[in-house]
């Protein structure tokens, strides 16, 4: 985009000045690569886990935070829902609330394996299959990384939910009838509107030179006819 300067005067001389793009075009696409990179791995982890419902209820039962009539329930609808969260993030429908949805989920885990942990219980997490009791050994690292993971996660959720607007996604195509995803971030309409800004001062600058010859013109005029009554 560009707008035409000043040359000597004031007045425009047609020389081209180009106007830096706004720095909110990439975050669309960061937008995009982060809803589709959390869909598929909760998807991943849900395929997983359904593709094994015993271990996942295993897995379940081993944080003993549920009662046990409870355990199965979660442990079978549990990669159920993070499948159907993972579809809508990779797809791009109704993305604010399906990575609310993941991050509710991501802090669920965290929370669970802070529990154990504050507990002294020794899990494998059941985050992507298996579970159940293991032994102690490396059991603060395990945890710490299975937190920071999850904290990742949650991290790109919350990018989703807060900026859900990205490229390649059902939601662009729903919001706009001819087809094209509604892109438009807040600071690409800023630039727009410096732009503008930009050339109505051009266009004033010349405008208020002529205005004011304009208004010389008639206070002259308003001078003489004083003159030319008295005569």
């Amino acid at each position: 985009m560009s707008q035409r300067a000043d040359g000597p005067g004031g007045r425009s001389d047609g020389a081209a000045v180009t106007v830096p793009a706004g720095t909110g075009r990439w975050r669309p696409w960061v937008g995009t690569l982060t809803r589709v990179g959390l869909g598929v791995v909760l998807v991943v982890a849900g395929w997983i886990k359904i593709s094994n419902p015993d271990d996942a209820v295993r897995a379940v039962q081993a944080y003993q935070i549920l009662p046990q009539g409870l355990t199965h329930a979660v442990g079978y609808g549990l990669p159920l829902l993070e499948i159907l969260l993972g579809l809508l993030l990779v797809l791009g429908l109704g993305t604010r609330w399906a990575a609310i949805g993941a991050g509710v989920l991501m802090l669920v885990f965290i929370g669970g394996i802070i529990s154990v942990w504050i507990r002294g219980l020794s899990i494998d997490c059941g985050c992507f299959g298996g579970g159940g009791t293991t032994t102690p050994a490396g059991r603060n690292g395990r945890y710490s990384a299975e937190i920071g993971r999850d904290l990742l996660f949650l991290g790109l959720a919350t990018w989703s939910a807060v900026l859900p607007v990205s490229r390649l996604s059902l939601d662009g195509l729903l919001r706009e009838p001819g087809g094209i995803p509604d892109t438009v971030d807040a600071d690409d309409a800023v630039d727009a509107d410096d732009a503008v800004d930009a050339d109505d001062a051009v266009d004033a600058a010349v405008h208020g030179e002529t205005g004011g010859w304009d208004h010389g013109d008639v206070q002259m005029d308003a001078s003489v006819r004083p003159e030319e009554h008295r005569a």
